[in-house]
């Protein structure tokens, strides 16, 4: 029902059924890969209101990072897998969204990585979060970002504003800069979608 393609290497096939909803696949040498496309081949469709969660096991047990999904409609998507390692180490795989933990972290089959392919209704596929560091960027989501962040920064440094006596000139205490930016450093890490 499911295959992966990863550049450079033939498309794979090899997904081994470990439940009645649940799929998984080995991936050799992870280390150079940074995207892969989970496409249906073709032969079954999903159910109807159903399709597949694409996710990538967490580096500290038994839950899954949650990639994308496909469905009969879009029978194809490229996740991005690059930076999972990174996001874990930065904000803790207890924060990233831990998903379908129907499957067991343990696999017999030796392997550097592992997606999951999880058949589920729609409605609950709809209701899964990426992380936004394994999304695929856009420069309209960056700009975004950057905007709100920025336009957070000028309202909060301005409502300290100082008058510098005998002169036209203001000024910002350092130590207000460095509130706003712990006070974002831990939102985003709480909640890394937090500007949205």
């Amino acid at each position: 029902m499911f295959s992966i393609l990863i550049a450079g290497r033939l498309p794979q096939i090899n997904f081994q059924q470990v439940s009645e909803t649940q799929f998984v696949i080995p991936i050799s040498d992870i280390d150079h890969v940074n995207h892969l496309v989970v496409f249906m081949t073709g032969q079954i469709p999903f159910p109807e209101n159903y399709g597949g969660g694409g996710n990538w096991p967490s580096a500290e047990g038994p839950s899954w990072i949650f990639l994308g999904k496909i469905t009969n409609v879009k029978p194809s998507a490229i996740f991005k897998i690059g930076k999972i390692k990174d996001i874990e180490s930065k904000i803790g795989s207890s924060l990233a969204p831990t998903l379908f933990s129907g499957f067991q972290h343990q696999t017999a089959i030796p392997t550097d990585g592992l997606l999951g392919i999880s058949v589920e209704p729609l409605s609950q596929l709809d209701q899964q979060i990426q992380p936004h560091d394994i999304t695929p960027s856009t420069v309209a989501s960056n700009v975004e970002f950057v905007s709100k962040m920025l336009n957070n920064f000028v309202n909060y440094v301005t409502s300290f504003v100082q008058n510098v006596p005998g002169t036209s000139e203001q000024i910002v205490p350092l130590s207000i800069i460095q509130t706003w930016y712990n006070n974002f450093q831990r939102r985003i890490t709480e909640n890394p979608n937090f500007w949205r």
